[in-house]
């Protein structure tokens, strides 16, 4: 049986050892679990786009990564375009408008309104088939962010897909039209992950100090995170914030 080596923190290699963790079967559960998810994502977004019902197609997304996605599906549609791009998933985060992915950026100080404006630019359609019918695949790139939206949700500890992973997917993907955009607009994947994770973190902490409904709650998070995220820029180390919950926002 092939070996597969686990590198840990010495904080935490030695936490291991002291609870005596059965690390090999804690880690194969977890990687059968990332397995599956990704394998699941991969058929679906490769497959054809036929099925209205998001929630059966995509059921790990959150409403609003939903709503994100048959926007992005309605406009390749209604342009007649080749496929469904990552422009297309892009300019779907920005029609919804309430998702944390948003706010994330304007808080880095990038515009939705420039994305937008950027998006509406003649820009070449990204590779990929569409059969008989228009808009029934999504492009390579286009697939490739939603994979990579679940695997930045696994790595976050999360049992959900939310706007906020498919941004640092859309973001991190280095072929398509919405990261090119988004990294000309300076959102740098390092960064964006680090804000994704102090919104998330200030979320969480927020939503336990008090009974704030989840959307002042969220709003209320995010006035800091410039000042956090010029620290990061500083090259200084935030405090590690803890595991967040389902935001109810998304």
């Amino acid at each position: 049986m092939p070996k597969i080596n686990v590198y840990l923190p010495d904080e935490l290699a030695e936490a291991v050892k002291d609870t005596g963790v059965p690390v090999s079967a804690i880690c194969q559960r977890a990687l059968e679990q990332a397995v599956r998810r990704i394998t699941a994502i991969r058929q679906t977004a490769l497959g054809e786009l036929e099925a209205d019902d998001m929630s059966a197609r995509f059921p790990l997304f959150t409403a609003r990564t939903r709503t994100v996605v048959k926007l992005a599906i309605d406009q390749a549609r209604a342009e007649a375009a080749p496929n469904v791009g990552t422009g297309h998933l892009l300019a779907g985060m920005v029609t919804e408008g309430g998702n944390l992915a948003l706010q994330v950026l304007q808080a880095v100080d990038i515009d939705p309104a420039q994305i937008q404006h950027d998006l509406e630019r003649p820009t070449d359609p990204e590779a990929g088939t569409s059969g008989d019918s228009p808009s029934v695949h999504f492009s390579a790139p286009a697939a490739a962010a939603l994979e990579l939206a679940v695997t930045e949700a696994t790595a976050f500890g999360h049992n959900y897909v939310g706007c906020e992973h498919l941004l640092l997917g859309l973001v991190t993907e280095p072929d398509g039209t919405a990261g090119k955009i988004l990294r000309t607009q300076g959102a740098d994947p390092r960064l964006t992950r680090r804000a994704v994770t102090a919104a998330l973190a200030g979320y969480v902490h927020l939503r336990a100090q008090t009974s704030t409904d989840p959307a002042q709650a969220l709003a209320a998070a995010l006035q800091p995170l410039i000042a956090r995220i010029e620290r990061l820029e500083q090259h200084l180390t935030p405090e590690t914030p803890e595991t967040p919950e389902t935001p109810e926002t998304q």
